[in-house]
């Protein structure tokens, strides 16, 4: 196959573009690695590209700080993913619902969750705080889990996912078969929108398991702490903030988050494929 001189310089421009945009992501995280092994004073001093000596000292001061690094991955965790089985579980049910069947005020509904897609979490959260100290759940994670049920940005994704993928004369073929309405959810619906959930999952379990705000504001005990709250509190020291180890404790918080999405990723690029083509 022949290129002509035009094809070959696009390809150029393509690749010079792709590279740019590589190292443009790359970049913060091999950063956050090098100062993850440099002291306080050396971060101080500026930006280095190259890994220094003092990883074990910022390990130590990280670990001996009154607090366990693996309690706080335990909390997280606990969190984390009760929030994303939640979260795609009960979303791909409410879009399914609106998408499939026919019931009064269903565009009213859909539109009122499109209103709460853009209202932050920051404008309601007096009134959360006081109304889950009311029922004395204030230290615990069921204010952090619970909520998960009702996630509008993940309701929308999902209604706009199932419109592509979704053909409903397999719903009705399926009653046709005898299989009830909750079955249906379970053993058609969910098994064409596995891409879509997954994707959905990944993009949840990335926001709880980096969420400060909310346990920050409900929580107050330390055995309960998450790993992005414990790493915060490296900033407490009256007279001196140790920079390498907070570098080092976020570097640590996001081996769960690469992970995950290294096992989950190819479910993306499918969901993506499959949402591309409409029946």
């Amino acid at each position: 196959m022949k290129y002509t001189t035009k094809t070959r310089l696009l390809r150029i421009f393509i690749y010079t573009v792709l590279t740019i945009l590589l190292i443009i992501c790359i970049l913060p995280i091999w950063i956050l690695i090098v100062n993850a092994t440099r002291s306080t004073a050396q971060i101080q001093q500026g930006i280095s590209l190259i890994p220094s000596s003092n990883l074990i000292a910022n390990w130590d001061n990280l670990t001996n700080r009154g607090f366990s690094i693996v309690r706080g991955f335990y909390n997280s965790a606990i969190i984390s993913v009760s929030v994303t089985v939640l979260t795609v579980y009960f979303s791909m049910m409410f879009a399914y619902a609106i998408h499939v069947y026919e019931f009064p005020y269903r565009k009213f509904l859909y539109g009122f969750v499109l209103i709460l897609v853009m209202v932050p979490t920051q404008v309601s959260i007096i009134g959360f705080y006081r109304y889950m100290s009311y029922l004395k759940l204030t230290n615990t994670y069921v204010p952090l889990i619970l909520p998960a049920i009702a996630a509008p940005g993940a309701i929308f994704f999902a209604k706009q996912y199932l419109e592509a993928v979704i053909i409903k004369d397999l719903i009705d073929a399926a009653r046709i078969d005898g299989c009830g309405e909750i079955g249906i959810f379970h053993k058609v619906m969910l098994p064409i929108a596995k891409p879509g959930a997954f994707t959905m999952g990944i993009f949840a379990f990335v926001a709880s398991w980096n969420n400060f705000f909310n346990p920050f504001i409900m929580i107050s005990k330390m055995s309960k702490y998450t790993l992005p709250m414990l790493v915060q509190t490296l900033r407490g020291d009256t007279y001196r903030t140790e920079y390498g180890s907070i570098y080092l404790g976020l570097a640590v918080s996001i081996v769960p988050i690469i992970v995950v999405y290294a096992i989950f990723s190819k479910y993306i690029v499918n969901g993506i494929a499959m949402g591309s083509v409409k029946e």
